[in-house]
């Protein structure tokens, strides 16, 4: 179905344009009225195909689950806001005990707020009143929030960070982005270039290890254009953490929670963190964030970190039904994840072959990512493609969003029916022949 720009949506739009303080949109009219399992409407009864999950929080598709909507409804007659952080209540404990049964064993300690920003926030304050230590490392490329402690471990993006310096005390380094090698190498013959680095530079010439608290890294950069490290990379930061003391955080908020065809996306790498931050889709629509903590590493003292929000009911009403969903068919959506995952990426393959501006195709699950070039023999980065390929496909009817310099995402939801893959990437292939016509 073509879409259609009716006079509704230029209002509503026009209306936004005066009232809302935003800098994330881009050129798509998306005026969103709702949704059902794999296709969303606009206010004007125009349906699309969601390749995005509305960035990742649908991932057991729009509304998710029918239980969890009427928990949520329940709570919202019984008790919205319990004060959890003051008081007690039975439904946070019962879905933290819940969760926990999807974590490794020696996991125990949940703390609750609204968003992945917090979060990660919760995850620095813990690290460094575990450690006793006061540098994090980062990694360039990565998203972490844009609240002022999660920004300074932010570097997807330098308009992200400008004018809001001095930041926390972070060293960034680089990330194994294989296709783009910042050291001009070639995976596997590097070496592992990007974990020597950490070794040899920053370690021995910048900050002690002795005083790093935790390394931040996300097992696939989200914002930073969808970049799946190879296992040793992963691996030898682990090693890194050991040798010199200091704590491993794992940032899941868009890897995690069965995207990438595990519960814990770091689990694709035969490794285990020592925090690990949720959010996303947690609360399948439902704002809550998720720092859950080695039981090894203890208790926070009284006060040293809260919110009004966190364990919200209705949230955790929601999300303890999904979590359930999860557990019950986790094998089930192991399986479908890998195997769609894989049926996407061979066919964007083969669209790679026949089209010069497909410069890589990269993923983990049903987290995918196209990068565009302007041609594969000089990789540069080709955004304003990029844009025009969402433009045409949002004409057609899918519904996608962009990452990185000139990356394109591609994250349906997990239970996302075969037919509407293969209709979601005909429409696709026909914007990139398009544009790709155009150069």
């Amino acid at each position: 179905m073509k879409f259609k720009l009716t006079d509704k949506i230029k209002k509503i739009i026009a209306r936004d344009s005066k009232v809302i303080m935003t800098t994330t949109r881009g050129d798509i009219a998306f005026v969103a009225s709702h949704g059902a399992g794999d296709f969303v409407y606009d206010v004007s009864g125009n349906k699309f195909i969601d390749f995005s999950s509305f960035i990742g929080v649908y991932n057991l598709g729009v509304n998710s689950t029918k239980s969890a909507r009427e928990a949520a409804k329940k709570q919202i007659d019984l008790l919205m806001h319990a004060a959890f952080t003051d008081y007690y209540a039975e439904l946070p404990v019962e879905f933290a005990e819940n969760l926990l049964l999807m974590f490794p064993n020696g996991f125990g300690k949940v703390f609750f707020s609204n968003s992945g920003t917090e979060a990660n926030e919760a995850a620095i304050k813990y690290s460094k009143l575990f450690t006793k230590r006061q540098y994090s490392l980062a990694f360039y490329n990565s998203f972490h929030g844009r609240t002022m402690g999660s920004l300074s471990l932010t570097s997807s993006k330098l308009a992200q960070r400008e004018h809001f310096g001095p930041f926390n005390s972070v060293v960034h380094v680089p990330y194994a982005y294989c296709y783009r090698c910042p050291f001009g190498k070639e995976y596997p013959s590097c070496g592992m270039a990007c974990v020597d680095y950490i070794k040899k530079y920053p370690l021995a010439r910048e900050v002690s290890g002795k005083e790093v608290a935790a390394i931040f890294v996300e097992p696939v950069q989200g914002e930073g254009g969808y970049v799946v490290p190879p296992k040793e990379f992963i691996q030898g930061i682990r090693e890194i953490a050991d040798d010199n003391g200091f704590l491993l955080v794992s940032d899941e908020v868009q890897a995690g929670y069965m995207r990438t065809g595990k519960f814990l996306a770091l689990d694709n790498f035969g490794v285990q963190a020592d925090i690990y931050t949720m959010a996303k889709a947690v609360g399948g629509g439902l704002p809550i964030g998720l720092t859950i903590t080695r039981n090894s590493l203890g208790d926070a003292p009284e006060g040293a970190h809260s919110n009004t929000y966190g364990g919200n009911l209705v949230a955790v009403a929601a999300a303890n039904e999904l979590i359930k969903y999860v557990k019950k068919n986790r094998k089930r959506l192991e399986q479908q994840t890998r195997r769609k995952g894989k049926y996407i990426i061979d066919r964007l393959n083969q669209m790679k072959e026949r089209y010069e501006i497909i410069g890589d195709v990269r993923g983990l699950g049903l987290m995918i990512g196209i990068e565009f070039v302007k041609d594969k023999k000089s990789k540069t980065p080709a955004p304003q493609e990029r844009d025009e390929v969402i433009v045409e496909s949002f004409n057609d009817g899918l519904l996608m969003l962009p990452c990185g310099p000139s990356t394109l995402r591609i994250i349906p939801p997990l239970t996302i029916e075969q037919k509407n893959i293969e209709d979601g990437l005909e429409i696709l292939e026909t914007a990139i022949k398009k544009v790709n016509g155009q150069r």
